[in-house]
């Protein structure tokens, strides 16, 4: 899969934050498969990557503020926009929930099996990103969990290279700026306007 290298973090997250299209704060109540639980496991799953990437013994050695972002190359930001215009000014004339779902749902399961298999000698993803990330998919997709993801758990007892520290400050940025997306999503869906005018 393609890794598409963001340098500009910062601007992309404030455009992405700033856009009022998608406030998953103003959420109504719920008119959709999403519920008020789901928004609250992807707010929590969001400010567990939030806290991770300040453990600065997670990336010992390496600045992680001043690194790139490594973001999945997916179709959930496409599959998933709004039928309403949105901060770019264009317009879809429907929603697609399975296909956005399923989208997330790939997502969701890709950084699940990487960050199960990055070596956790300080049991810091497997509390707090690993299980919320957990709770998030077990509870809000009808999916069932994967046997092969069921059984991984980070980890304990091996040491991160250089290399694997930078690469999980990398994916871990991706990962962040993805369940911001994900979290708008849920909001969305959880406010019921995909189903209006239908």
């Amino acid at each position: 899969m393609q890794l598409i290298k963001l340098y500009f973090t910062p601007a992309l997250l404030l455009l992405v934050v700033s856009c009022p299209v998608w406030q998953v704060s103003q959420s109504l109540p719920v008119k959709g498969p999403m519920k008020d639980s789901c928004v609250f496991y992807a707010r929590t799953l969001l400010e567990n990557i939030t806290d991770t990437l300040t453990q600065n013994n997670l990336f010992t050695g390496i600045d992680c503020t001043k690194q790139s972002v490594d973001l999945r190359d997916t179709n959930t930001p496409s599959v998933c926009a709004p039928k309403e215009p949105t901060c770019s000014g264009t317009a879809k004339s429907e929603f697609d929930q399975d296909s956005c779902l399923t989208s997330i749902w790939e997502d969701l399961q890709y950084y699940y099996r990487f960050l199960a298999a990055t070596p956790d000698p300080d049991i810091i993803l497997g509390p707090s990103v690993l299980l919320s990330l957990r709770e998030l998919m077990e509870n809000c997709f009808t999916w069932s969990f994967p046997a092969d993801l069921a059984s991984k758990k980070a980890f304990t007892d091996q040491q991160r290279t250089y290399d694997e520290r930078l690469s999980l400050c990398k994916v871990l940025k991706g990962f962040q700026v993805r369940t911001i997306t994900i979290n708008r999503v849920i909001g969305y869906m959880n406010s019921g306007e995909h189903t209006k005018d239908q």
